[in-house]
């Protein structure tokens, strides 16, 4: 069931913004009061429904979209950034992201569809599928590029945001730039999708040995950073709000340590390919049922935990041709 917009008392708003087709349901926008106009962290799915409920909901608390000062964007996915440009033609607002997720964006912008298509085929065969499972039937959603960024940010900014003192926290993993935004003069802290209250963000590693990036180890750093902080309340991008940071955070930590061993225990002396370790682990739905854009995310995941353990000195690459295999070191 998708809340309603609610008053969060300390000029504190959230809006659930719904994602279609997917099983998160919706994106929270939460709104923050300043003498300027308000600012909106993350803005939501590009899709009229969303913007009909993104509108509807501040309408809810006599804030109107014109009057929107800035958009503060957790990350570049299409559920938080995918809105923030409309936002910015309706009010002006300027957009924020931390400066590495703004490099993907230019990326991704200058990238047409059919471009990222072969990168994902390339991925998927250098994993090591098979050629009928590369043609496989595709999702054929399209997903436009988000707005690019007015200003970029690093760790430790403070957000232009007058009468308030809110502070972009560097938290990377989920993406190179995700930013969780701790809010000073309310002791609340917004994770975007760093700190979820029931489930875990996806950790991938794109492409699959990219050099030299190890997510995983950065998500579990950034866990560690977060969960050092005294604060009240957490205000995720996903489900509720709940108390007890720093708990959450270890369950998390916990969770991906069972999952590295969970891969170790599918690695040996004998090389494996990365797409069949991806097939012996444990998923949500059975292997034989996912389709390939989910296969090929739960490759990712597979690769950043195998990237982990290399960086531990536990796994190793197997050669370096096609497809990527790796055993025990």
């Amino acid at each position: 069931m998708q809340p309603e917009p609610e008053d969060l008392g300390g000029g504190l708003w959230s809006v659930p913004v719904p994602i279609p087709d997917n099983p998160l349901a919706y994106t929270l926008v939460y709104a923050v009061e300043s003498p300027e106009g308000p600012v909106l962290i993350d803005a939501g799915w590009q899709h009229e429904d969303a913007w009909t409920a993104l509108r509807d909901g501040l309408g809810t608390f006599g804030i109107d979209v014109a009057d929107v000062r800035g958009v503060v964007v957790t990350h570049y996915h299409p559920d938080h950034a995918g809105l923030a440009g409309r936002v910015r033609e309706t009010s002006g607002a300027w957009i924020a992201m931390h400066h590495l997720d703004a490099d993907i964006v230019r990326l991704f912008r200058s990238t047409d569809q059919g471009g990222r298509r072969s990168f994902e085929l390339t991925a998927l065969r250098r994993a090591g599928a098979s050629e009928p499972e590369l043609a496989a039937p595709v999702e054929s959603r399209r997903v436009d590029p988000p707005a690019q960024p007015d200003r970029e940010l690093s760790d430790g900014d403070l957000i232009d945001l007058p009468g308030r003192k809110l502070r972009a926290i560097w938290t990377p993993g989920h993406s190179p730039g995700h930013i969780c935004l701790h809010l000073e003069d309310g002791d609340r802290i917004f994770t975007g999708d760093h700190v979820l209250p029931r489930i875990t963000p996806h950790i991938g590693l794109y492409p699959y040995d990219i050099p030299d990036i190890d997510p995983l180890s950065e998500f579990l750093g950034s866990l560690d950073k977060v969960s050092a902080m005294s604060v009240d309340e957490v205000l995720p991008a996903h489900q509720f709000r709940f108390n007890g940071l720093s708990g959450r955070a270890r369950e998390i930590i916990d969770h991906h340590e069972q999952r590295l061993a969970e891969v170790t225990a599918l690695l040996s002396s004998r090389p494996i390919s990365l797409w069949d370790l991806t097939a012996g682990l444990t998923w949500r739905h059975p292997w034989a049922d996912m389709s390939q854009t989910a296969r090929r995310m739960a490759a990712a995941e597979a690769a950043a935990h195998i990237r982990t353990l290399e960086t531990r000195g536990v796994a190793h690459r197997e050669g370096t041709d096609d497809p990527l295999r790796y055993r025990l070191r």
